[in-house]
């Protein structure tokens, strides 16, 4: 894979983020659970709505949502001849730098980039949408190493590409080429080397032989450290230690697209996809010869399907968006399945919606623009207020984003950035 220069270099020093600083490091941040960390935010957006602190060109297209850490902005786009990665100075609201990497831009269906950056120290990572796995340095946009799904493991795009944000564990970088070489690969996160590939895999025939479009999490159902990912196939595990594989649940599974991010809890996990297919909660238990998944109970797709946009646990609840290209508002218990409330009514916008937790609320951007507050509750359907940003261009999929007090919503080659602190 060739590697361009950067067209500019931050000349600043390299900060490593404490744990427990106000960053976003990764897709969905803190734990991949689509929860912030600020407080002291906006309660009723009626009373008083948050007020736009600025905005940003130079992003590129794309629908990949924002990392940010010590004072800097990161996503990908697609520039004028390439995808590749852009950093933006928060201080100063301007372009950093920006890193074409892939050789051409990527072709398939809605086009643009899809993935987060995952933020490492001085080092950052993204799978672009042709399949090409990418570690920079983020101080400068220099290309550290990259590799290829599809001419290294035989990988096949999706139709829409790949849309995997990369995850680091310890000395590793996990991703998904989706394919028999490689369901799950686990790479030296420091030079690119491979240190295992997860083939043999036993799974289902319903769904398509692809990576899909979601993003892994860690989890450690009955006590076996594992890898946790919704591929073409369904869901799937790997162990950790070496890759090997664990287990498929199937039935969640479709013939288009399966996106959403599972949801880890303890020995559960719950997942979802649309397109009339339905979520499901299994139950992992230790076998003599690794882990398996028993289904607790499956919900058909008029009951909850989250199309994309993903879904959140809050204590024993999960709240999301539900019913194929809708977004309609729901809050299910996850042990049971029960609906608390919603998912028969329309929210305020129209097609699907990203959530995000924040301070006791949760706020839905949909598809059609709209940013709503609700009510983190489960007891009833709360609104809080509303609000349509300051621009829109086409389908507002890119996930938002809340780090210290402020809201983070790009729009293809634009960033809109809301305070959404009480004054």
């Amino acid at each position: 894979m060739v590697a361009f220069a950067a067209v500019a270099i931050l000349g600043s020093s390299a900060i490593a983020a404490k744990p427990d600083d106000a960053n976003w490091l990764q897709w969905r941040g803190p734990q991949r659970e689509g929860k912030s960390t600020s407080t002291g935010l906006l309660k009723d957006w009626d009373a008083q709505p948050p007020k736009l602190l600025g905005m940003v060109e130079g992003l590129g297209g794309g629908y990949a949502s924002v990392s940010i850490v010590d004072g800097m902005l990161y996503t990908t786009g697609n520039f004028d001849d390439a995808q590749g990665v852009v950093a933006v100075d928060l201080a100063t609201n301007q372009v950093a730098w920006k890193t074409p990497v892939t050789a051409e831009i990527p072709k398939h269906g809605y086009g643009g980039s899809r993935s987060t950056p995952t933020i490492d120290g001085d080092d950052l990572y993204v799978v672009l949408s042709d399949g090409t796995v990418a570690c920079l340095d983020r101080m400068s946009g220099k290309v550290v190493w990259t590799r290829s799904f599809e001419k290294e493991y035989g990988a096949k795009r999706p139709n829409w590409g790949f849309a995997e944000s990369p995850l680091v564990d310890g000395n590793l970088l996990i991703c998904t080429p989706g394919s028999d070489q490689a369901l799950l690969l686990a790479l030296n996160k420091k030079t690119g080397k491979e240190v295992w590939a997860t083939k043999d895999a036993k799974l289902g025939d319903k769904g398509k032989g692809e990576a899909g479009y979601s993003s892994i999490v860690i989890g450690n159902g009955a006590g076996v450290k594992q890898y946790v990912q919704m591929t073409g196939r369904g869901l799937v595990a790997v162990r950790a230690k070496d890759g090997k594989f664990l287990y498929n649940y199937n039935p969640v599974a479709n013939d288009v697209a399966v996106i959403p991010t599972p949801i880890v809890d303890g020995d559960y996990v719950f997942v979802s996809s649309g397109y009339q297919t339905g979520a499901g909660l299994v139950k992992l238990s230790k076998t003599r010869d690794g882990v398996s998944a028993e289904e607790v109970y499956f919900l058909e797709p008029k009951t909850f399907q989250n199309h994309h946009g993903g879904m959140v646990k809050l204590g024993d609840y999960i709240y999301a968006g539900t019913k194929h290209n809708e977004g309609f508002p729901i809050c299910i218990e996850m042990k049971t399945g029960e609906v608390q409330w919603g998912g028969d009514k329309r929210g305020e916008g129209k097609g699907s919606a990203a959530v995000l937790y924040a301070d006791g609320n949760f706020i839905f951007r949909y598809q059609s623009g709209e940013i709503v507050l609700v009510e983190a509750t489960p007891k009833e359907y709360v609104l809080k207020g509303k609000f349509m940003p300051e621009y829109q261009e086409r389908e507002s999929w890119s996930h938002p984003v809340v780090v210290d007090g402020k809201l983070y919503l790009r729009e293809q080659d634009k960033l809109m950035i809301y305070d959404l602190t009480q004054n």
